[in-house]
């Protein structure tokens, strides 16, 4: 009787990974608790993975690097779909919970680590096997930024990144170039990929709920950056000086940022065909790549 139990209870928990009673369930017979330094929140609307997966390039053809597995309600969608699913996960409690929800899938490696640490290159060259590789998370937010943008920035051989961020974060990322909602981040994102916004998320979607709604982003990496840029650091250390002071000129705001005499930004702004007064979300990405090489030179 109590192995008919066990058995009836598993099937239950693989195929009501998003109900608030199954977690719970789950979570206590592993004496698992949230921790607010990792920024846990776990997914129970059991509409949002799905989509995730089949939005993320979750497919035929596809290996799925995850990062941030929770207790494998995304990991489970994306097994369902893509060839393999190597899960990235930083809290070594939840491996035993995983053990028990993903057991039934022989798709997906779990490697217990923090992402920033993993060589991701070596991982995608020994795990994939010719795949075309995505990326797919569902992150604490207040990580979610220098991860993507070592995402990007690694240059990894992957077709794209789906991620779940906190919805203001996701409007900045997904702005559009010489826009008010742009920031430094939005240059980055849209230099090394194409940002888009899929899908709002309530905050009710999570337990426990986050102060803040959510939506899930994709950004389809361009293997191709744009031209004109000579030196790749120089160019973000300008675009990161750019917006350091917000409601300010550029040449304000890059002066003081980077220690350059404001004269010398006025005629680097000017040599690009600018205004003076331009403030830098009025820009597009030729016209940041201009300044930037016009203050090159000069500085």
């Amino acid at each position: 009787m109590v192995k008919y139990i066990q058995f009836i209870l598993r099937g239950a928990i693989m195929d009501n990974l998003s109900n608030i009673g199954v977690i719970k369930d789950i979570l206590e017979r592993h004496n698992f608790s949230f921790s607010k330094n990792l920024g846990q929140n776990f997914l129970v609307n059991p509409t949002v993975c799905p989509r995730i997966a089949e939005m993320g390039n979750a497919k035929r053809g596809f290996g799925i690097i995850e990062i941030g597995t929770g207790i494998g309600v995304l990991t489970k969608e994306l097994a369902m779909r893509a060839e393999k699913v190597v899960a990235i996960e930083i809290d070594d409690r939840l491996m035993p919970v995983l053990d028990e929800t993903l057991a039934e899938f022989d798709n997906v490696k779990i490697i217990n680590a923090d992402v920033m640490d993993v060589d991701l290159h070596k991982l995608i060259n020994e795990e994939f096997n010719g795949l075309d590789v995505a990326v797919c998370a569902n992150l604490p937010y207040y990580i979610t930024s220098p991860i993507i943008m070592m995402l990007l920035e690694q240059r990894l051989p992957i077709k794209s990144i789906t991620v779940m961020v906190q919805k203001e974060a996701g409007v900045r990322l997904c702005a559009k170039m010489g826009t008010r909602d742009m920031g430094a981040v939005t240059v980055a994102v849209n230099y090394f990929s194409t940002p888009k916004i899929l899908f709002n998320v309530s905050r009710g979607s999570f337990m426990p709920a986050p102060n803040v709604d959510s939506c899930v982003v994709r950004f389809d990496i361009n293997h191709k950056t744009p031209e004109g840029v000579t030196d790749e650091k120089f160019f973000f250390k300008v675009v990161r000086g750019a917006f350091s002071q917000r409601r300010k000129t550029l040449a304000n705001s890059v002066a003081s940022s980077m220690g350059i005499e404001k004269s010398l930004v006025n005629s680097a702004i000017e040599q690009a065909g600018l205004s003076v007064s331009v403030r830098p979300e009025q820009l597009s990405m030729e016209q940041f790549i201009s300044f930037a090489e016009k203050l090159r030179d000069i500085f």
